[in-house]
C-alpha cells in the first residue's frame, strides 16, 4: 500500500475508506485501473508542475461512478437541473460529469479543482488546468493501457502535457468517427481549440 495522504484537500478523508468503497462498488480490472490512474496523474503533477494532491485524488476518484447504472445518472442529471443535453448521451459522457456529483454527495469532496480534473477527464476543455490535464493524460496512458497508437501517447506524454491532451483528443475523435458514435459538443470545442495550438 502507498501513504498518499488527501486530508489537505478535505480535512479527515480517509483514503482506506474511500478504496474499501470502490473495491465494494467497482470491479477489480475497474478498481485496479483507477489505483494505476491515481499513481500516473500523480508522476505527471510532479513533473510537469501540477498539485500533486488534487492529480492524485481526482486520478484516484475519476471512474468511481464508472459502472452505475444508466438510471442512476439520469435521476442526478434531473435533480440536479445539470446540462439537459446530457440526456442524449451515455456512460462515456455521464461516469465523468454526472459522477462528480455523485463522488460529492456519497464522499463529500467539494474541492472544485478535483471535481472539475474528474468532470474533463473524458471530454477535456478550452480551459484545462494543470491537474485537469494530468488525470486526462494519466488516465490514456496509465501502465495497463494497450491500444494502436498508445506508445505515441506515451511519447507525447513525455514532451510535455499540451502535446499529450491533443493527441488524445485527436484520437479520440477519430475513434467516435470510426465507430459512427456521436460526439459530445465539449469534446468538439476542445479538440478545436487544442489542435488550434499546434501541439502536435
Amino acid at each position: 500500500m502507498t501513504d498518499f495522504d488527501y486530508t489537505s484537500i478535505k480535512n479527515g478523508l480517509d483514503r482506506d475508506e474511500i478504496l474499501n468503497k470502490m473495491h465494494d462498488t467497482l470491479s477489480d480490472y475497474r478498481y485496479n485501473h483507477c489505483l494505476r490512474v491515481e499513481k500516473a496523474s500523480r508522476g505527471l503533477a510532479a513533473e510537469f508542475g501540477g498539485d500533486v494532491e488534487r492529480a492524485g485524488l481526482a486520478g484516484l476518484l475519476h471512474d468511481y461512478a464508472k459502472e452505475r447504472d444508466d438510471q442512476e445518472f439520469i435521476d442526478v442529471i434531473q435533480r440536479k437541473n445539470l446540462n439537459p443535453i446530457l440526456l442524449h448521451y451515455n456512460n462515456a459522457i455521464w461516469h465523468g460529469i454526472v459522477g462528480a456529483e455523485i463522488i460529492k454527495d456519497e464522499l463529500g469532496i467539494y474541492d472544485e479543482d478535483v471535481l472539475n480534473a474528474i468532470r474533463r477527464h473524458t471530454v477535456g476543455s478550452t480551459h484545462m488546468t494543470q491537474e485537469d490535464k494530468c488525470v486526462f493524460v494519466g488516465d490514456f496512458i496509465e501502465p495497463g493501457r494497450d491500444f494502436p497508437g498508445i506508445d505515441m501517447a506515451r511519447e507525447y506524454a513525455q514532451k510535455s502535457l499540451d502535446s499529450a491532451v491533443t493527441y488524445e483528443l485527436k484520437h479520440s475523435v477519430q475513434h467516435l468517427v470510426d465507430k459512427n458514435r456521436e460526439i459530445y459538443p465539449a469534446t468538439f470545442a476542445s479538440y478545436n481549440y487544442w489542435i488550434s495550438k499546434g501541439e502536435l
